[in-house]
C-alpha cells in the first residue's frame, strides 16, 4: 500500500504532523495518534464526532528494556508500557490507532467506558494481563485470571513458572 503524501518515514522519527492536537504518524497505510494521557479522552470524542463510532480493540504493549528503540513522533517520550485503542468509520471506511504512553511508575490511564461501554471487557483485560488500570472505570477487576493471582502474566518481566504435567499412564514423580 502506498504511504506517498501521508509523511511517512521507515525508521526514521519525522516532524510530526498534527491531527486533533496531537501528533500523528503512519504505519501500515493507517493513520496513528499520539496522545498523552491528559488528552486521551478528548482525542477519542472528536473522533467518535468526527464520525468513528466503534472502538474495535483496547491492548496494551510491554516495551520493558525496549522502550528506547521505538520509532516515535517528536516530542512523544517513549514509556514502558503503551495502551493501544483502535476505532474505525464506517462512513469513512478508516481506521485510527490510538498509541498512549504509560510510565511503570504510574500504570494508569483514563476509561474509554463512558464514550464506548463495550471496551468494558477489554480494559478488564488489559488489567488483568498487564496491570494498567483505567480511571473511572465501573468494574476494574481480574477478567481471565483468579481474583487471588500475583502478578501480570502478559508483563515482560513476569516470571514464568513451572507446572506439573502428568500425562496418562505415566509414573508419576
Amino acid at each position: 500500500m502506498s504511504t506517498e503524501g501521508r509523511g511517512e518515514q521507515v525508521g526514521l522519527a519525522a516532524t510530526p504532523e498534527v491531527e486533533f492536537g496531537v501528533p500523528r504518524s503512519w504505519a501500515r497505510g493507517q493513520k496513528v495518534l499520539h496522545p498523552s494521557r491528559d488528552s486521551y479522552l478528548g482525542v477519542a470524542g472528536a473522533l467518535y464526532a468526527a464520525g468513528y463510532l466503534m472502538c474495535v480493540d483496547v491492548t496494551a504493549v510491554d516495551y520493558c528494556a525496549a522502550k528506547q528503540h521505538r520509532v516515535l513522533p517528536e516530542g512523544v517520550l517513549p514509556e514502558r508500557f503503551e495502551v493501544v485503542a483502535g476505532f474505525i468509520s464506517h462512513s469513512e471506511r478508516g481506521r485510527v490507532r490510538l498509541r498512549v504512553q504509560v510510565p511503570e511508575s504510574d500504570p494508569t490511564c483514563p476509561s474509554l467506558w463512558e464514550l464506548h461501554a463495550g471496551v468494558e471487557a477489554l480494559e478488564r483485560e488489559v488489567f488483568d494481563l498487564f496491570g494498567i488500570t483505567f480511571g473511572g472505570h465501573p468494574d476494574m477487576t481480574r477478567i481471565l485470571m483468579p481474583e487471588n493471582w500475583q502478578g501480570y502474566p502478559l508483563r515482560k518481566d513476569y516470571s514464568l513458572g513451572r507446572i506439573p504435567v502428568q500425562f496418562k499412564g505415566a509414573p508419576s514423580s
